[in-house]
């Protein structure tokens, strides 16, 4: 077995330990409140949290505090009584955004006869309006609501934004295929012509559809929020669900349309088993030469 640079080792730790361990209970309040100090700045490091998040995930009853630091709402160095303030401030902020929309939407409407229906269109296409049901969901009020999904947009690379992040994830996955699967990927180019492409909505709506639960939907996304085991970790995720269709796509030499329809089949899927699989990619990419663009895009 190929022997892991050190900065690689841990992380390859990291994935097999969530592979091989039943996972432990989700961290509950009980247990968040003891990584905090009686001043309430961090008494555990920030990794250490974020890889307990990646193993076993949250508890409901912790998760939007929890997502507040994940998605840098709060600093991982505030105090209690400085993310006070920051709460305040960025309901402030909210409103003052939301009041200054309301004056100028008839302007924009005046000087754009199509802005409502542009700006509908624009949420719709992007799936937005369905991520955010889901922070919704969560956060108790809207200026959290506002910022948490603000916040996952840029933590996230912008990964689920079509003209930003969408196209390098695809391009990506292409690579990555091609690396660790040429013989799936010569079908791909071949009979499954255009097939990674279509899977756009999989970023889109960051792999919303495909799970069987939103539990399943928050657990996926508080793990890429904690930038473990690596970055852009979505992409290994798609690659992984490209391999749930793998055998079936080959033995049947399925093209582009039916291997897109099976891709979309792929629903009720459990986070933790998705997760599982993925990190067992990024282990295997690990032991492997892989070029330097996999290399600076994951590591």
């Amino acid at each position: 077995m190929t022997t892991l640079s050190p900065e690689n080792s841990l992380s390859a730790r990291w994935s097999a330990s969530f592979i091989l361990v039943k996972r432990k209970p989700p961290i509950d309040k009980t247990e968040w409140d003891t990584f905090f100090d009686e001043n309430g700045l961090l008494a555990k490091s920030r990794d250490f949290i974020c890889v307990n998040i990646l193993e076993r995930g949250l508890h409901p009853f912790v998760r939007t505090e929890a997502w507040k630091f994940l998605t840098g709402y709060y600093s991982w160095q505030s105090s209690k009584d400085e993310r006070l303030t920051v709460d305040s401030t960025r309901r402030k902020n909210y409103e003052a955004l939301c009041e200054m929309y309301e004056k100028i939407q008839p302007l924009l409407e005046n000087l754009h006869r199509n802005f409502i229906e542009t700006r509908n269109n624009i949420e719709y296409q992007q799936g937005f309006h369905e991520m955010v049901m889901l922070f919704q969901l969560m956060a108790e009020h809207d200026h959290e609501t506002f910022w948490l999904f603000q916040f996952f947009l840029q933590k996230t690379e912008h990964s689920c934004v079509i003209n930003i992040g969408v196209g390098k994830n695809l391009v990506m996955l292409d690579n990555l295929i091609d690396f660790l699967d040429p013989v799936f990927a010569e079908h791909l180019r071949g009979k499954g012509a255009g097939t990674v492409q279509s899977l756009f909505p999989w970023f889109c709506l960051c792999f919303q559809r495909a799970f069987k639960s939103f539990e399943d939907v928050w657990r996926l996304w508080e793990v890429l929020l904690t930038g473990k085991p690596c970055r852009n970790f979505q992409v290994l995720v798609a690659y992984s669900m490209l391999q749930m269709v793998r055998k079936q796509v080959l033995q049947e030499s399925l093209p582009s349309d039916d291997i897109i329809l099976a891709c979309n089949n792929l629903i009720d899927l459990d986070a933790d088993v998705l997760i599982s699989a993925a990190c067992l990619v990024y282990a295997d990419l690990l032991q492997r030469d892989a070029p330097p663009p996999l290399k600076n895009f994951f590591l």
